[in-house]
């Protein structure tokens, strides 16, 4: 009977073996684990190191590849450890790891929690220091710029539902310094709290200031910080 450690070693080794019959066809691949990625100039040429990969893998190494996950896509559609490939020959951020993160977002900034503001933002940013600390090789300013309004739309969301009444929303806008009509004018809109999130008072009020000062980690600025 054979182990799952042996099982492991053995696929260690015929991962190597792969390694090394892509090298010696002077393939440019990467490879994590069992997940490999190579490159071609063209589709055609793509197609041809498909079949005849997958054909070494089954018959000379005796492993199964997954049929549903081999295909052939540009470098901006990869997924590779969360990661993207670039014209420029750069790494970016993948679709799937954006999606990834707003879900997690979502999850934290669901508006029915019964927690404060303040544990809100220390939860998202444990996640988003985190996330951009993995993430922090790739070219993504525009894309961050754009998950950052995202993420503060949904902030702005959980504070306004907070205040619960529409007098509540009118103290919290005068408190922020917004004129007496403007208050009563958003706070009896009648909008959904995603509406309302966006409108001018609540723009003026919760801006990148308020959220500097309530502690926020605004990915876009720390992405800066990285970059320098």
């Amino acid at each position: 009977m054979v182990s799952d450690e042996q099982k492991q070693d053995t696929r260690h080794i015929k991962e190597g073996e792969l390694d090394t019959e892509l090298e010696t066809r002077e393939l440019k691949f990467v490879r994590y684990a069992d997940d490999v990625k190579i490159f071609a100039d063209s589709t055609k040429a793509a197609e041809r190191i498909r079949k005849s990969t997958i054909l070494y893998i089954e018959d000379k190494l005796r492993l199964k590849v997954n049929q549903q996950k081999s295909r052939i896509c540009r470098g901006y559609e990869l997924n590779f450890l969360g990661h993207c490939l670039l014209y420029n020959e750069k790494v970016g951020l993948s679709k799937t790891s954006e999606v990834r993160l707003k879900e997690k977002v979502k999850a934290i900034t669901q508006r029915n929690r019964g927690v404060s503001f303040t544990q809100i933002i220390k939860e998202i940013n444990q996640t988003l220091r985190g996330w951009h600390q993995y993430f922090r090789y790739a070219e993504m300013r525009t894309k961050l710029i754009n998950i950052d309004g995202w993420i503060k739309r949904r902030l702005k969301c959980f504070r306004l539902k907070q205040c619960k009444r529409t007098i509540g929303i009118v103290r919290f806008l005068r408190k922020e310094g917004i004129k007496e009509r403007l208050s009563w004018n958003t706070a009896l809109s009648g909008k959904g709290w995603w509406r309302l999130s966006n409108t001018p008072a609540n723009n003026m009020t919760m801006n990148d200031k308020w959220f500097a000062k309530e502690g926020y980690y605004s990915l876009s600025v720390n992405y800066k910080r990285y970059k320098l």
